[in-house]
């Protein structure tokens, strides 16, 4: 899932200072999951906006707060249509996707970042996550035991352990442990260490292509064909 951290309060009041009427925009997937921008960050984002409003002399004079299913879907966006016409600007507290969308959606309105989009991670407990993919679209999890070793392996080896791992540590960091180690003990337990004789050239991710456009799903690509 994308993981996000709300933007310090300061920088939030400097993107907001040259409108009057904002709504605050919230996400019901990733960012409530995280604790980023769901509803409950939504309502505490607004009501420290509220306070400084009392407090100091500023340009806004009043917030909306609401909270979509999803923000990068366009389908979950209709619901704010009306929202949309009485204010100046939508504070997103929605990952980058999220952003984009609704500047797309609403080519008229300043659409705001209220968060800072980290990455791609899973929940190894409640508020603590693991990077577990960078979206390289080149994904080899099929071979490495669905452990990822872009992101894993502190060096981004690709062929195996370095010479610096130790009981299974890793060298760069004594509390993680080795990737190629998880990936090898893994293989071991599925009883596909065969894989381990696998040898992939090094990714230059200098010249890593971007995707500019749109992507179809293969099979939706088939059906426009027939």
């Amino acid at each position: 899932m994308i993981v996000a951290e709300q933007k310090p309060l300061s920088e939030i009041k400097y993107l907001i200072s040259p409108y009057k009427q904002i709504l605050v925009l919230g996400c019901g997937t990733c960012m409530t999951v995280c604790g980023a921008g769901g509803e409950r960050e939504v309502s505490f984002l607004s009501q420290a906006l509220q306070l400084e409003q009392s407090m100091n002399s500023v340009s806004w004079q009043g917030f909306q707060e609401y909270t979509v299913k999803r923000q990068c879907s366009n389908e979950f966006l209709d619901v704010i249509s009306d929202i949309v016409t009485t204010i100046d600007c939508i504070l997103s507290v929605g990952c980058g996707a999220g952003v984009q969308t609704l500047a797309r959606r609403f080519p008229d309105m300043p659409v705001l970042p209220g968060v800072n989009t980290s990455l791609l991670g899973m929940e190894q407990q409640p508020g603590i996550w693991d990077e577990c993919c960078v979206a390289c679209g080149e994904c080899r999890l099929g071979d490495t035991a669905g452990i990822c070793a872009y992101t894993r392996c502190a060096k981004g080896i690709l062929n195996g352990p370095c010479a610096g791992n130790k009981n299974g540590k890793c060298e760069v960091n004594h509390d993680i442990d080795c990737a190629w180690v998880m990936i090898y003990k893994r293989l071991d337990r599925l009883g596909q260490l065969d894989k381990m004789r696998h040898y992939y050239s090094m990714r230059n991710f200098k010249v890593t292509p971007r995707q500019i456009g749109l992507i179809q799903k293969p099979d939706l690509a088939g059906e426009s064909d027939g």
